[in-house]
C-alpha cells in the first residue's frame, strides 16, 4: 500500500504531523476526519530508499534508549495524555533517529488501526519478543503504563549488572591486552636482531630462544595464512555457534568455566527469575509466561530446562519436580518456589529468587578481580620467564664460547 505524509489540525487548531499507509488520499481523509481531525495538506510518499534512510538502518538502538522511551511513555499514559499525542511528544524528544523513524512507523500502524503490541511487534530488532509480550499483557489488562514502567526497571537492572562485569574484568582485560602488544612489539623488533647476531656464531641455540626464533620466521612467512586461517576458524565458529547444537554446547560451557562460570550461572537464573516473576505479575498465564522466558532467559541450557518446566506444568504436575532434576536450581531456591506455589504468590517468591541471585552476582563480581590475580600472576609470570629465558640463556652460552676461545 502506498504510504501517505499528512498535515492536520484538531478542534483547537493544533497542528499535527504524520503518515499513514492505505489504499488511497479518500482513505487518509477518512481516518483523520474519524479521528478528529481537520486535513491541511496529504501527500503520497514517493517510493525509494534515501543514504539518509539507509545509514539509518546502522544505528543500534541502545537499552538505555528503550528504558527512557519507557519511561516517558509510562509518565505520559499515567498524566492522562491522548495516545496519539504522547506520541508526538516523544517523536519530538528523541534522539536517536531510528528510534524516532521506529516510533512514527508504530503511530502510523497505530492510527491504522493496529494495536500498540502488533505494531511493536513489526520492529524485532528493536523491541523483543519479552517487550512485546508484556505490551500485550498491560493491554489486555488496561495497565500499560504500570507494564511500561516494569519493562524499564527490568532493562535498568540488567544494565547495571552488565556494567558491574564489564568493570570487574576491565583491569585484567588491559593486563592481557597490554602483555600481548609487548610480546607482538618484541616479536616483531628485538627478537630478529638477535636471531641475526646469533647466526654469526656457531652455537647451540637454547630450546626457548629456537621456539622464539620459529614462532617469529612463521610470523613473517606465513602471516597472511596465519590471518587466513584466523579469519576461517572465527567465521565457522560464528556458523556454528547459530545452530541449535553448537549453541547448547557453547552456553553449557559457559556455565561451567572456573572464576567466570558461577557468574554466568546465577545471572542467568536471576534473569529467568526475574522475568517470571514480571511476567507472572503482569497477569499472563503459566504456560505463556514460560514460553516467554525460555526464549529470553539467554542460555540455551537454562532454556531447556523451562521448556521442561513448561511441559511439567501443562501436565498439572507443577514447576518444582523439574527445577529439582536439572540441578541447576540450588535447594533453597526450590524450596523458596515450591512455597510460592503452594501459597499462590509465586510472583513475590521469585522476586526473592531473583533479589537472592543479584546478591550472589554482585558477591561474585566484588571478589573477580581477587579470583583473578592468581591466573593473571601465573600467565605474566610464564611469559616473562619464556622471554627471559629466550633472551638471556644465549647471551650465558655466548659467554662460555668466549671463555673458552680465551683460555
Amino acid at each position: 500500500m502506498p504510504v501517505f505524509t499528512y498535515r492536520a489540525r484538531d478542534k483547537y487548531g493544533s497542528l499535527f504531523t504524520g503518515t499513514i499507509e492505505t489504499s488511497g488520499r479518500d482513505a487518509v481523509a477518512s481516518q483523520l476526519d474519524h479521528l478528529g481531525y481537520h486535513p491541511v495538506s496529504i501527500e503520497e510518499q514517493r517510493p525509494g530508499v534515501g543514504a539518509a534512510e539507509f545509514f539509518e538502518r546502522f544505528i543500534r538502538v541502545s537499552p538505555q534508549d528503550l528504558i527512557v522511551f519507557s519511561r516517558q511513555l509510562a509518565t505520559l499514559i499515567s498524566a492522562g495524555l491522548p495516545f496519539m499525542t504522547s506520541f508526538e511528544a516523544l517523536i519530538e524528544q528523541t534522539q536517536n533517529k531510528r528510534l524516532k523513524n521506529v516510533i512514527m512507523q508504530v503511530r502510523r500502524d497505530v492510527e491504522s488501526g493496529s494495536s500498540f503490541s502488533d505494531a511493536l511487534a513489526k520492529h524485532p530488532s528493536v523491541f523483543s519478543n519479552l517487550y512485546v509480550s508484556m505490551i500485550r499483557a498491560g493491554e489486555t489488562g488496561g495497565v500499560l503504563d504500570e507494564i511500561l514502567q516494569r519493562l524499564a526497571t527490568l532493562a535498568e537492572h540488567e544494565a547495571e549488572t552488565r556494567a558491574r562485569i564489564k568493570a570487574a574484568t576491565r583491569y585484567p582485560k588491559i593486563v592481557i591486552g597490554s602483555l600481548a602488544v609487548a610480546f607482538i612489539i618484541l616479536l616483531q623488533f628485538v627478537i630478529p636482531r638477535f636471531a641475526a647476531l646469533y647466526a654469526n656464531f656457531k652455537v647451540q641455540l637454547p630450546l626457548p630462544t629456537r621456539i622464539l626464533i620459529g614462532i617469529n620466521q612463521a610470523f613473517q612467512s606465513y602471516w597472511w595464512l596465519m590471518l587466513t586461517v584466523i579469519v576461517l576458524a572465527v567465521f565457522a565458529a560464528r556458523s556454528y555457534l547459530r545452530t541449535e547444537a553448537g549453541r547448547l554446547q557453547w552456553d553449557g560451557l559457559k556455565i561451567r568455566l572456573p572464576v567466570f562460570g558461577p557468574i554466568f550461572l546465577k545471572t542467568a537464573l536471576s534473569r529467568f527469575s526475574r522475568i517470571f516473576g514480571t511476567l507472572t505479575r503482569s497477569g499472563l498465564s503459566i504456560l505463556q509466561t514460560l514460553e516467554i522466558v525460555s526464549q529470553t532467559v539467554g542460555n540455551t541450557v537454562i532454556s531447556r530446562v523451562v521448556d521442561n518446566i513448561r511441559d511439567s506444568a501443562r501436565q498439572g504436575r507443577g514447576v518444582v519436580q523439574p527445577m529439582q532434576v536439572s540441578r541447576i536450581f540450588p535447594p533453597v531456591v526450590i524450596q523458596m518456589v515450591s512455597i510460592g506455589e503452594q501459597t499462590g504468590k509465586m510472583e513475590e517468591m521469585l522476586m526473592k529468587v531473583s533479589d537472592y541471585y543479584d546478591q550472589e552476582v554482585e558477591y561474585s563480581i566484588r571478589n573477580l578481580s581477587t579470583s583473578l590475580e592468581p591466573l593473571l600472576l601465573a600467565v605474566i609470570g610464564g611469559v616473562v620467564l619464556f622471554l627471559a629465558l629466550a633472551i638471556f640463556m644465549p647471551w650465558w652460552n655466548l659467554m662460555n664460547v668466549f671463555k673458552g676461545g680465551g683460555g
